[in-house]
């Protein structure tokens, strides 16, 4: 190589080789694993096959299984039992020959030798609440678990099984072959519990005026356990926090209560008029057409006079669901019946459901409906139209949980009838987000029990999304900021808990049992990493196409984390395997800042560093052609020799190269930077983001510009950037909207100020 060529190409090879020659015998002596954060995630993920595609689709063997259930149950409100039977009929549609089934007891995490209250280690507290305290040492345990009478085939035989915990084998009397069917029959009863008193995700609530109860019942008839391609029998035991995973199914559902009881739950009653009134009737077909206003089917004052006295007759009331993997009802004579007709498609009417007691009111009057409406209307512009015909939000006091077309939500006003902002957003929000679960796990069927972050992160997601066109549609609810103050969702909300203590953070791809932190892990990180993709990584077109893909490629099936990062990227062409790395395999955290800024002088004559060069290679000025030199401004070098020249001079070899190639009006377009900067980026934190730069120039003005995250991706530790500039900057910022969750933002401004800044100030202010 000619020795011109030779030290021209090695101007180009400097920043790099500086930093090899520097590593290069470690090395050489060590070696190391591929370790880079953009590397593909094919370690993690499991390998595509016919059944789940490397696009992230369902394959051309996909498979489901299929449990359809008949019930008769009946609620005796005298002693709080429900008791229940069953057939179950149970389609193997996958390849495999079974030889049991396993069916779910979830009530039996409150039989009295249960294990799950000693799952945990724990100490003496400085200080406990009495009521929890004597509920804890004093109290005999409660018996809350299935009584199972007898398990029976269709010709009344009895079938053996065999429980364990919170999970029962049926051992059917020969292998259910590909394709066939199973009836078998289940007899049960249980005592359901106050959960007010033993906290659940159902039971009843007392009320020692008139000595009513109000019911939310769920989890109250054994349940088929999902068998697929992933991993065989979902049998993983209930413990309490992972939830549940289901089949679907259809539903025939006979309910007897006391017949002055309002009940409703999954699916469509099937026999209004045995158990309404003519009055209720007519209230009842005036709503389907109300898009406006709810219409009450019973009206405060009605369940008023209802709950007086307690009628010892009953009454029957029987429910159809099609293609549910669950089952709810809630039922009192307590209860306030409010119903609107939404529009989620131009083809699709279906009903917006308030049920609760006056102790909800005025709080559930003025805001239950309007949140189911709002959450209707917002989930189906992201996902698909909503395709049940009713959601049903019920006033439950210390509850918020979720089932096919019916959830439970608190928010009590004081007796009073007042209620603070807190209450009132609090109540707002849950139901948002228990109405909302019907698209996340009841529709898109993701297994609960394993990962909890795919029904509640990408709920939380969404319900953010919703909270937000909430307080555009009803802006009188909201402050006179016009925004919805949404608990989870904006990144400054996750800070404190990416930076706490590593001992106490687990990654998202965790088992919901094995973590401390359930909230920040399985609702707010994973909402939080959603709300950053779509609004700083991907942006909002790309985003929301792949999003609604995933959706509607997944709806009425079971999908795998796998299945959602695969079809975010698939439908985007974006590459997100880092993303899904740093957010959701690991517990890094975001962090980057300014390290160093440096300006930089034009010069004519040979910097020290080609001095050096020259010299190593017996060169001298004369061998090199024009050449632009860049001289930084707190050298010696520049103070000596380029600060004591005029501009002309320095500029002399630009300038000429510049007369002798372009012609007067090509020049009269080019840029005429005078400042040059060489900025240094530091990346401290684990999760590589993009880097999102505000410079401020001296007269006032700003430029964001926001380099691509595989700025990172052969140096995760800091990068530089030369800016050339007509305008001289003052300040440089990194992440100035607080976009990314940068958990130290001292290091995010240049130059460093002592005081406070304004973008210190507003990062405060986004976080309060």
């Amino acid at each position: 190589m000619h020795k011109l060529n030779y030290l021209l190409a090695a101007f180009c090879l400097l920043s790099f080789s500086v930093f090899a020659q520097e590593n290069q015998e470690e090395e050489r002596e060590q070696g190391h694993v591929n370790t880079n954060k953009f590397r593909q995630l094919y370690d993690e993920f499991a390998t595509p096959n016919m059944y789940r595609t490397a696009s992230g689709a369902p394959g051309a063997a996909y498979y489901q299984q299929q449990a359809d259930y008949k019930m008769d149950i009946e609620l005796d409100d005298k002693t709080q039992k429900l008791y229940g039977e069953e057939t179950i009929t149970y389609t193997n549609n996958s390849p495999d020959k079974l030889e049991f089934l396993w069916v779910q007891l979830d009530q039996n995490v409150r039989t009295k030798d249960s294990k799950a209250p000693l799952r945990n280690g724990n100490g003496v507290p400085p200080a406990e609440e009495v009521g929890r305290f004597a509920s804890k040492y004093y109290k005999q345990p409660f018996d809350g678990g299935f009584n199972i009478e007898y398990v029976k085939d269709n010709k009344g035989n009895d079938i053996p099984y065999i429980i364990n915990q919170t999970m029962m084998r049926v051992n059917i009397p020969k292998p259910l072959e590909s394709g066939e069917k199973y009836s078998f029959k289940i007899k049960w009863w249980y005592n359901v519990n106050n959960h007010i008193v033993d906290r659940a995700r159902s039971g009843y609530e007392h009320f020692e005026e008139n000595g009513n109860n109000n019911y939310v019942i769920a989890q109250f008839f054994p349940r088929m356990a999902v068998y697929n391609d992933v991993e065989g029998w979902q049998n993983h035991q209930f413990w309490g926090s992972g939830e549940f995973a289901l089949p679907f199914g259809n539903y025939e559902v006979n309910i007897t209560v006391p017949a002055d009881h309002i009940l409703d739950g999954t699916g469509v009653l099937q026999n209004p008029k045995d158990v309404l009134s003519k009055e209720m009737m007519e209230r009842y077909e005036e709503a389907k057409t109300s898009f406006d206003k709810p219409v009450f089917i019973v009206t405060e004052e009605e369940a008023r006079e209802n709950e007086k006295e307690i009628d010892e007759e009953k009454k029957t009331w029987t429910l159809k669901a099609e293609n549910v993997r669950d089952f709810a009802f809630t039922t009192s004579r307590k209860y306030i019946w409010e119903m609107q007709a939404v529009k989620t498609s131009a083809n699709k009417t279906v009903m917006a459901v308030s049920i609760y007691s006056k102790e909800g009111n005025p709080l559930w009057e003025e805001y239950s409906t309007k949140a189911v409406v709002q959450t209707l209307k917002t989930y189906s512009k992201h996902t698909f139209p909503y395709p049940y015909p009713k959601a049903i939000s019920v006033h439950a006091r210390n509850q918020g949980m979720e089932y096919p077309m019916i959830c439970w939500n608190y928010g009590r006003p004081n007796e009073d009838g007042t209620y603070s902002d807190r209450t009132k957003y609090g109540m707002i929000s849950v139901i948002i987000h228990e109405v909302g679960h019907n698209y996340f796990p009841m529709i898109v069927n993701s297994d609960e029990r394993q990962w909890g972050w795919m029904d509640e992160g990408i709920n939380t997601f969404c319900q953010y999304l919703t909270e937000q066109e909430f307080a555009k549609t009803y802006p009188q609810a909201v402050g006179p900021d016009g925004k919805y103050p949404s608990r989870r969702g904006e990144p400054s909300k996750i800070v404190d808990y990416m930076k706490g203590k590593q001992d106490f953070i687990a990654p998202i791809m965790s088992n919901p049992e094995n973590v401390y932190q359930l909230g920040a892990n399985a609702y707010g990180k994973p909402a939080t990493a959603l709300n950053i993709l779509r609004e700083t990584v991907m942006g909002p077109e790309l985003f929301d196409h792949a999003f609604q893909t995933y959706a509607q490629r997944w709806m009425f099936k079971h999908p795998t984390p796998e299945d959602f990062f695969r079809t975010m990227e698939d439908a985007s062409a974006v590459d997100l395997d880092w993303y899904w790395r740093g957010w959701f395999y690991t517990t890094d955290y975001v962090d980057i800042g300014v390290k160093n800024v440096r300006r930089y002088h034009v010069s004519s004559t040979p910097n020290a560093r080609v001095k050096q060069m020259m010299e190593e290679r017996g060169m001298t000025e004369a061998d090199l052609p024009p050449l632009v030199y860049l001289v930084a401004e707190d050298s010696e070098e520049y103070t000596s020799d380029i600060a004591k020249k005029s501009e002309e001079e320095n500029f002399k070899s630009l300038n000429e190269y510049l007369m002798d190639n372009f012609t007067p009006a090509e020049r009269a377009n080019l840029k005429t930077p005078k400042y040059f900067y060489e900025v240094t980026f530091s990346k401290p934190g684990g999760i590589p983001m993009p880097l999102i730069v505000e410079y401020t120039y001296k007269d006032g003005s700003k430029e964001t510009i926001t380099y691509p995250v595989e700025i990172w991706r052969k140096n995760d530790a800091e990068v530089k950037r030369v800016i050339a500039s007509d305008k001289e900057i003052t300040e440089i910022a990194v992440d100035p909207k607080a976009e990314t969750a940068d958990i130290d933002t001292s290091n995010n401004v240049w130059p460093e100020k002592k005081g406070e800044s304004d973008f210190e100030k507003f990062k405060e202010k986004v976080q309060e």
